[in-house]
């Protein structure tokens, strides 16, 4: 897909970083991303994947927009509440850019729909906040081919790496189990977006042909000690979803 004038003034700043060029944000233009989750993750991930230009946006969230959502979810204003998250992030992505395609979902993903949301998608972007999704979309990555960014923020800390298995781990290979349930989440709106913007940027990197820097690895931030440390990640042999355990029917798809 060329871009038009006006796309090569509004992408000018960044057409100018030699790994994205004309041809990469041609491929942005052309990328179809599904953005699991309009919340204090998604809400950055959806504002800058709609200001760096990438074409279309399925954007999948099946709440409604809650005043306690506020402190972190900054793609919804305050006159929203009460309506559909993804009706609202939809407004926001258009506020943004308007010349970006939308597809918005508001039912839950499950084993059965998981592959039409996701069917047409280059790449999944984990922004949810439960483990029993996170698992169903992580077997639809394995089955599919479809690499997804996995990202999770507690208080003011959080994780990231990118999933591409089997050229990385799934996300089984690390996070063996479904973890216990623990209550409602403490969390910093500015931690939330931290780890959302570092989404955007992975997802950028992969969708102009680079190495995202963070296979094999699961990038780790304290926030309340400000350090920066990394867990090297790998395959387990035996994962019972993209190893030799694996099963056919499971409880994660």
């Amino acid at each position: 897909m060329s871009l038009n004038e006006e796309e090569r003034e509004r992408y000018r700043r960044q057409i100018l970083i030699p790994e994205i060029g004309l041809e990469g944000q041609e491929a942005l233009k052309k990328a179809v991303v599904l953005v699991a989750g309009a919340g204090g993750l998604g809400s950055p991930v959806l504002l800058y994947l709609a200001a760096a230009g990438v074409g279309r946006m399925i954007v999948c969230d099946r709440d409604t927009l809650e005043r306690s959502n506020l402190n972190r979810q900054i793609i919804h204003p305050t006159e929203n509440l009460e309506r559909q998250k993804a009706e609202s992030a939809e407004e926001g992505i258009r506020r943004i850019n308007p010349q970006i395609r939308i597809s918005r979902v508001t039912e839950s993903i499950n084993r059965e729909n998981i592959g039409r949301i996701a069917g047409e998608s280059d790449l999944m972007v984990d922004c949810l906040d439960n483990f029993e999704t996170r698992f169903i979309l992580n077997r639809y990555s394995v089955d599919s081919g479809t690499p997804m960014i996995f990202a999770g923020v507690s208080g003011y800390s959080g994780q990231i790496t990118f999933l591409d298995p089997p050229r990385t781990p799934c996300l089984n290979c690390f996070i063996p189990k479904i973890p216990p349930p623990g209550g409602e989440i403490p969390i910093l709106g500015a931690a939330a977006g931290i780890f959302g913007s570092l989404q955007a940027l992975t997802a950028v990197k992969y969708l102009t042909g680079q190495s995202t820097g963070l296979e094999n690895r699961l990038l780790v931030f304290d926030g309340d000690h400000m350090e920066w440390a990394e867990v090297p990640l790998s395959r387990n042999p035996g994962c019972p979803v993209c190893g030799s355990g694996r099963k056919e029917q499971s409880i994660y798809y």
